[in-house]
């Protein structure tokens, strides 16, 4: 096994590792989701108080090994850019990407918004604002599509970097060639 073939393996494993672990902490991020409840103190004012702020950390922690993850990828490769399909310099993952990053730095911050978020209630019937369920969910599927989508990218990457490497490599015969008179 070359020096190549493992760190194309290192590389894959690396980004797999850093994708599952963001698909997690999004998952964990849904599950925990701020919930409001009205509560009324001493002065009969009617306010909403909101639980725990978990959801916040694990949506930023997604976010935050996504990104490292397209960046570990993005930097083997040399590619910060968009390129052709199948040739060194170019992922198609990015639009998977952003939809992923998109919907976790929103949902954490629509959650942290709602978990400190306090106002008098004066209507009848007034309910709690909380995120809507579904914001990481959706970013987690996003995180899969991303990962599936690196992964065939790096795989074809370093098949056609091999290839041409062994094109250059490969010494073949030269046929002299002499002018006509």
């Amino acid at each position: 096994m070359g020096d190549t073939e493992r760190s194309s393996i290192l590389v894959h494993i690396l980004v797999i590792a850093l994708c599952l672990t963001a698909f997690g902490f999004a998952i964990a991020a849904e599950r925990r989701r701020s919930t409001g409840s009205i509560v009324t103190d001493s002065f009969n004012s009617t306010f909403c108080v909101y639980d725990s702020d978990i959801a916040t950390g694990y949506g930023v922690g997604a976010f935050l090994f996504l990104l490292s993850g397209q960046s570990l990828l993005m930097v083997v490769t040399k590619c910060m850019c968009f390129g052709k399909p199948l040739a060194p310099g170019g992922s198609r993952a990015w639009v998977t990407f952003i939809i992923a990053e998109s919907c976790l730095i929103a949902g954490a911050t629509k959650n942290a918004y709602h978990t400190r978020y306090r106002h008098m209630v004066y209507a009848g019937s007034w309910t709690c604002e909380s995120l809507r369920k579904g914001v990481f969910i959706t970013g987690a599927v996003f995180v899969v599509f991303t990962m599936i989508l690196n992964v065939y990218f790096y795989m074809y990457y370093t098949k056609s970097t091999s290839q041409a490497a062994k094109k250059i490599n490969k010494t073949t015969p030269n046929v002299g060639m002499t002018g006509y008179a």
